[in-house]
């Protein structure tokens, strides 16, 4: 006799979930697989956000480092604001100008019973960074400024000490005037106000309107770069100096917007081309039957693994014979298209054939069919390959390192990188502007992404209206 299973004898592991169960399963799995992606996106963002904080700080390699500082601290934008428009009338930018009366309060902190002395204060005659930064330097606020102690004022605070018991401490706070000097017959513009102050080991700053930018002897001196900024002076200072800092040394011109130019002309010349030799290569291998077309795709394949340092000495000595060196369609040409062209293939393998058969009955040309009806449906694989196409292009390094040598105002932002980590970093020390201008360079590669992300999966054929 043939016994029937029921559900309720099969083994546990085996028996169906109800389908509450099953759903609470489901939900609780991509429940998971959201918060395990948003933790992957948070610490890719944190670190973004790390570097990007760094690349405003005037000593980004600073241990240990902050995350609060007077770029992200309101109280110091007011009072850069403030010192901007005394120096020069301009709050955003700041500066020193004719008829300038610039108000500097510092405050000095020392034990109870000791005397606090009013410290030395000078105008540095100090050059703005070091390489193309030095040279360009032309006026001083040394020479147009003068400063002279307008008050003084006691009073007392309590401190917390190691213990954390209160402890009081006598304070004394500094008003300086910072003046234009007005028996000068030039008087330009200058972008900086830098300050000195040294005072004995027994005080310390207790406040002032910005911080130092550096502290030296242990902390007797104390150097501010600049104390009339201004807010976005104050903040984007690094950025300011990657587009004036680095200049042409005869014309003057921004070697920074130069590289900029150049990289955008050389990302859309790659796109155009990587476009057309994609999209015509991969539609003609996906649809076209002719002798040939197997050892084509092989050979496209087998080029993927060759690096490009391995025929660079090739393609250097072919564009040396055509007088391409040091311009930009040496660096366009000299690209491989093999993934881009077997992605459009696999775009077109899968479009419809009947609809291309369809056209092709009421009189339509090949051609025809490819660019009026294949093409504008395939704009996924297009904005795709327009993306990779352009980063590529942007990011690429090595070509125009090997390609373009001179003048300084023909290189790329990326080896224009490398110069600037020579000029300020290493010995320099000068990391600020370096990682300014890194982040710079990203940010064409971010925009370009956030305003054709949505299109890619989106198109007439994809929504069932082609």
């Amino acid at each position: 006799m043939m016994v029937r299973k029921v559900a309720s004898d099969a083994p546990p592991s085996r028996r169906p979930l109800p389908s509450g169960a099953l759903r609470r399963r489901q939900l609780a799995l991509s429940a998971w697989l959201y918060l395990t992606l948003l933790a992957v996106a948070t610490i890719m963002m944190g670190t973004f956000v790390l570097a990007f904080m760094a690349s405003l700080k005037a000593d980004p390699l600073e241990r240990p480092f902050r995350v609060y500082f007077d770029q992200l601290n309101p109280a110091a934008w007011i009072a850069a604001a403030r010192l901007g428009q005394e120096g020069a009338g301009d709050a955003l930018w700041g500066g020193l100008s004719p008829g300038a009366e610039v108000g500097f309060s510092v405050t000095y902190a020392a034990p109870a019973g000791t005397k606090i002395v009013e410290p030395k204060a000078e105008i540095p005659r100090r050059r703005p960074g070091s390489g193309i930064a030095a040279a360009l330097m032309r006026h001083y606020a040394a020479d147009y400024a003068s400063i002279a102690l307008k008050n003084s004022s006691s009073a007392m605070m309590q401190v917390r000490d190691e213990e954390g018991g209160l402890q009081a401490r006598q304070t004394r706070t500094f008003v300086y005037e910072i003046t234009y000097r007005t028996d000068r017959e030039d008087r330009p513009w200058i972008e900086r106000t830098p300050l000195n102050l040294t005072a004995p080991p027994s005080q310390t700053l207790a406040e002032s309107p910005i911080s130092p930018s550096r502290s030296e002897r242990r902390g007797r001196l104390l150097s501010w770069d600049n104390i009339t900024p201004g807010v976005l002076g104050l903040i984007f200072n690094n950025y300011r100096r990657v587009i004036n800092e680095t200049a042409d040394l005869e014309t003057g011109k921004s070697l920074f917007g130069s590289w900029l130019v150049n990289s955008f002309a050389i990302a859309a010349g790659r796109l155009v081309l990587t476009l057309v030799v994609a999209s015509l290569g991969g539609y003609a291998l996906a649809r076209l039957e002719f002798r040939g077309s197997r050892f084509i795709f092989a050979a496209l394949l087998f080029s993927m693994t060759i690096p490009a340092q391995v025929t660079f000495v090739s393609n250097y000595l072919i564009f040396r014979d055509l007088s391409l060196l040091n311009t930009p369609w040496s660096v366009i040409v000299v690209f491989v298209a093999s993934a881009n062209v077997l992605l459009m293939k696999q775009f077109f393998e899968g479009f419809p054939r009947e609809i291309e058969e369809a056209a092709i009955v009421d009189g339509a040309s090949r051609f025809q069919v490819f660019w009026k009806i294949v093409l504008p449906n395939a704009k996924p694989a297009l904005l795709v390959n327009a993306i990779l196409a352009f980063q590529g292009a942007w990011n690429d390094f090595f070509w125009p390192l090997v390609l373009i040598t001179s003048p300084p105002e023909a290189l790329t932002v990326q080896v224009g990188l490398l110069s600037l980590r020579r000029s300020y970093g290493g010995a320099q020390g000068d990391w600020g502007l370096v990682l300014a201008g890194a982040f710079i360079s990203i940010v064409p590669v971010l925009i370009l992404f956030v305003l054709f992300q949505r299109h890619i999966v989106s198109t007439e054929l994809t929504r069932g209206t082609a």
